[in-house]
């Protein structure tokens, strides 16, 4: 009978001693996946608070290490984006992992909705956009009755409803009128407007909010409109802090510690374009 080869016996040995047990381990965390546990209600009704997923760390390229929960780097950032390799960059509508800005340390998920170039006009549970590739592109990729002229261009309202059923909005949230108190106190990353075509609000001498996103950058919403901290508040998301993107479920429970089991092994991607596993979030959670 032929032997091992000597080279195999060597790695089969290391990969079960304690170290090459950690390094494969590290390994896997830093270039391929990282679990990562919802702890928010800003993506409900399509990520659910307790949901436990795997980030597919090379989704937007290879990023810089980071030791898990120190978030210390491994390697020097030699390109200055954060990334060893450059790979795709997130696409409108995609769940993204990212690092906050304000404290690389915090992860947050949410949903791309706009990249550089786009514009953005907020008003209470509307949410407008003109995609930088212009008036014919949106003629071409939209239905008519969710296109408006304002200010001399198209924007679409509301355009990720269309497709994602998990996004929504509180009825018995005013969140224009928390966002103006954000604004008096310096914390929000959007510009109050006056529109004169869009309806007028009786409270405020402006009735929007803008923002224009700057090349390279991503304006990330959570899906559970009214009540998410995104960038509406604390601005935009440079590729250097994108993580990747969320891949499937390996584990979910709600507050009561009772298993969601038809959410185990479902990938996020499933999650958040089937509306029967919407509709079942809202009695979940």
């Amino acid at each position: 009978m032929k032997k091992p080869d000597n080279k195999l016996r060597k790695l089969y040995n290391f990969s079960n001693s304690w170290t090459g047990t950690i390094i494969i381990v590290l390994l896997v965390i830093f270039f391929i996946a990282q679990a990562f546990v919802i702890l928010s209600g800003s993506m409900k009704r399509t990520l659910l608070i307790g949901d436990h997923l795997f980030v597919k760390k090379f989704s937007y390229g290879i990023p810089i290490p980071h030791i898990p929960w120190l978030e210390w780097e491994v390697l020097p950032d030699f390109r200055g984006d954060g990334h060893l390799i450059d790979g795709d960059k997130p696409k409108r509508g995609d769940i993204v992992v990212f690092r906050y800005p304000k404290n690389i340390k915090v992860h947050y998920v949410k949903r791309c909705v706009a990249t550089g170039g786009d514009e953005i006009i907020y008003q209470e549970k509307k949410l407008y956009i003109h995609f930088a590739e212009g008036n014919a592109w949106i003629k071409k990729h939209y239905p008519p009755q969710r296109i408006y002229k304002i200010l001399d261009k198209l924007w679409v309202l509301n355009p990720y409803m269309l497709k994602f059923p998990g996004i929504q909005y509180d009825p018995n949230v005013n969140l224009f009128r928390e966002m103006v108190l954000y604004l008096n106190a310096g914390q929000l990353a959007m510009q109050p407007m006056m529109i004169n075509s869009l309806p007028k609000n009786k409270n405020f001498i402006f009735n929007a909010f803008y923002y224009k996103v700057p090349k390279g950058r991503f304006f990330m919403m959570g899906d559970n409109r009214d009540h998410s901290n995104d960038s509406r508040f604390w601005g935009t998301v440079p590729y250097r802090d994108i993580v990747g993107k969320p891949w499937f479920i390996y584990f979910s429970w709600d507050k009561h510690y009772k298993i969601r089991w038809d959410r185990i092994g479902r990938s996020v991607d499933e999650l958040s374009l089937n509306k029967k596993f919407i509709d079942k979030s809202v009695s979940l959670n």
